[in-house]
């Protein structure tokens, strides 16, 4: 799912096993530290990055010829890493006690990212952003859609507008850590009681 970047690497490796499989190693540090250094700073340069992987910014270049396939590509590999992560949770039952599980799962990858997707804003158009995330959009929307389905969550808002709004929340909450006016701990309880208050069907009450 790199895309573009990893295209381009693969089609300026040597032809021989082992120097493939050192241009495979590159790009796996390259990308190790573009996630990191981006999840840190969105504006963390391109020798900062080839500094932390421990290549020059030739040989970084020569995998990434700039700075939008690299930030791509890192954007790439944090969201499938995440989407892999996620595949681990359980979304059958009770639509809230899941959805409720998955803002546990997800609230620290969503945070952790944040700086990342700051970076791909800056380079990447909106509709490439959209197509990234389309795998872990797809996965809270079935859920949301069965919560509609069964009466759980309300019908009168669209499915992608109430997965939007559990996004925006995810996002103030990382802005309120930040300042200082939000405990880290306390996010995932203050999210899941936001979002289930705003998903509950009007006149409904709202679960504890």
């Amino acid at each position: 799912m790199f895309d573009k970047g990893v295209r381009v690497a693969a089609t300026g490796q040597a032809k021989t096993p082992g120097r493939r499989a050192d241009a495979q190693r590159s790009i796996a540090a390259i990308l190790e530290a573009a996630v990191k250094a981006l999840s840190r700073n969105p504006e963390a340069s391109v020798s900062e990055i080839a500094k932390a992987a421990g290549v020059g910014r030739v040989t970084l270049y020569g995998h990434f010829p700039n700075r939008a396939d690299l930030v791509q590509a890192a954007l790439a590999r944090a969201i499938d890493e995440g989407h892999s992560a996620l595949d681990a949770v359980d979304l059958s039952g009770d639509p809230r006690q899941a959805l409720t599980r998955l803002i546990h799962s997800s609230w620290l990858l969503v945070n952790q990212s944040r700086s990342l997707l700051l970076a791909a804003q800056e380079v990447l158009p909106p509709g490439r952003i959209r197509e990234l995330h389309a795998g872990p959009v797809e996965r809270v929307e079935g859920l949301v859609r069965r919560g509609q389905e069964e009466g759980i969550f309300r019908s009168d808002l669209s499915t992608p507008w109430l997965v939007g709004v559990m996004h925006s929340v995810m996002h103030n909450a990382a802005d309120e850590i930040n300042a200082g006016r939000l405990d880290m701990e306390e996010a995932p309880a203050f999210i899941t009681a936001t979002v289930l208050a705003a998903f509950t069907p009007p006149g409904s009450r709202v679960p504890a």
